[in-house]
């Protein structure tokens, strides 16, 4: 900490300066401001989509499905391959292969099992080939770019948690109900107090202002219903 210089007693914080001098050094080394060694070791949420400025959805990582996927064909792999090894070291065939290649030789491709078989294995196939194609995360949605190197994304209930918040403040609504898809924001809300057309303009309002102060790319559209309590007993 500095001493105070002359008559003034406000003091020179260094630290800042030091922290500013040190964050221009790694962002030459680096290659991004700011960035500390820490920070580059962090996984993104997904990989980005700039097919339309940076806007669009984040890429899911697949990890659950690629995992299966690795783990099945490395036990199938691990197995015919310890089979093999055992036929070339003049040991007899498994049982289960040399009935499965009995079984493929004989029955017909007409057969049921056969036609099972491979409905299965292109089932798998084409799933395989959607997940590969899509982008999934369809609970994050991609918020607008400010920075050429940050993106970020909201998660869809915590988009309806801050609408339904922001529908709460509305003079004679007693409750209220968001659910948040991608492109329409639904609102239902119970008013037991004023007129109806009255508290759906002001939570149109309201929450069109909310809607706007998400920073969402693709703000979606807003559907509002009001109504009355429904009556006990």
């Amino acid at each position: 900490m500095s001493e105070p210089q002359g008559s003034d007693s406000t003091q020179r914080l260094p630290v800042m300066e030091k922290a500013t001098e040190r964050a221009t050094e790694m962002a030459g080394e680096g290659g991004a401001l700011g960035q500390s060694a820490s920070a580059a070791d962090y996984e993104p949420l997904g990989t980005v989509d700039d097919e339309d400025g940076g806007q669009g959805r984040f890429w899911s990582a697949r990890r659950v499905p690629a995992g299966i996927l690795a783990v099945l064909l490395l036990v199938g792999a691990g197995t015919f391959l310890y089979d093999v090894a055992a036929v070339r070291a003049h040991r007899p065939a498994m049982r289960w292969r040399r009935s499965l290649a009995r079984q493929l030789a004989e029955r017909p491709l007409d057969d049921t099992w056969v036609l099972a078989g491979a409905g299965v294995a292109a089932a798998l196939g084409i799933w395989l080939i959607v997940l590969a194609a899509t982008p999934g995360l369809r609970d994050v949605l991609p918020m607008r770019r400010t920075h050429a190197d940050i993106r970020a994304g909201l998660h869809r209930s915590a988009a309806a948690m801050a609408l339904r918040d922001r529908a709460m403040e509305v003079a004679g609504v007693q409750s209220v109900r968001v659910r948040m898809g991608r492109k329409r924001a639904d609102v239902r809300a119970v008013s037991h107090f004023r007129e109806l057309d009255d508290v759906r303009a002001d939570l149109d309002a309201t929450l069109a202002d909310g809607i706007r102060g998400l920073g969402l790319a693709r703000p979606p559209a807003l559907s509002v219903r009001v109504g009355r309590p429904g009556r006990k007993g």
